[in-house]
């Protein structure tokens, strides 16, 4: 299983709406997504239309529009949202449990690479529906705040009572050096090991 650009954006946009949902905002816009993404709107447009027409997202419009989850985050599981976008978790299709496809192999049942891609099909499955939204917000929540860094979406302090949430300022992600993203993440930094002190692979 490999991620599209569409699945990752799709995921990282309905991460950022259960933060915004979890810091008071009730409606966020396309641009505001887009830009603080760093992701094209026009593709994020369509993107979104996709999720509300599958029921993920709901839509206002107007000038004070936008867009918020169609329901709470912790029913959204990844999996659910990587198999809508980018189709099946299983790396060949004669292990896939939702699109199931007849391989060449003349003996399917008895197969060592089917029975190796099997468990990584059940690997991956076993994270992607195990977790929701909800589940990568309370981490992503919790690091920002013991980084102390400022809450993507909240009004910033000392904005006047009644300031629209639209006119909230999101900070611009830093630039990352290409030396310091081709770092690999050591496996404490994931997202199991926050959930899960006790998790190893």
């Amino acid at each position: 299983m490999k991620l599209s650009k569409k699945g990752e954006y799709a995921l990282r946009a309905l991460i950022d709406l259960g933060i915004a949902a979890e810091v008071g905002r009730e409606l966020v816009q396309v641009t505001e997504l887009a830009d603080k993404e760093v992701i094209p709107p026009k593709f994020l447009e369509q993107i979104m239309q996709e999720l509300k027409g599958a029921g993920l997202v709901i839509a206002q419009r107007g000038k004070f529009g936008g867009y918020r989850l169609a329901r709470p985050a912790a029913e959204i599981t990844i999996g659910a949202i990587i198999r809508f976008i980018d189709g099946p978790l299983a790396p060949i299709g004669c292990v896939s449990h939702t699109a199931y496809e007849k391989c060449s192999c003349p003996d399917e049942e008895h197969c060592g690479l089917r029975m190796l891609m099997l468990d990584v099909r059940n690997a991956i499955a076993g994270i992607l529906d195990r977790y929701s939204i909800a589940d990568v917000v309370e981490v992503t929540l919790r690091k920002l705040r013991r980084d102390g860094l400022p809450l993507p979406f909240a009004a910033p302090r000392g904005a006047k009572r009644g300031t629209p949430a639209f006119a909230t300022t999101i900070p611009r992600p830093r630039r990352v050096s290409t030396r310091a993203s081709a770092r690999r993440l050591a496996p404490v930094e994931g997202l199991l090991s926050e959930l899960l002190p006790d998790y190893t692979i």
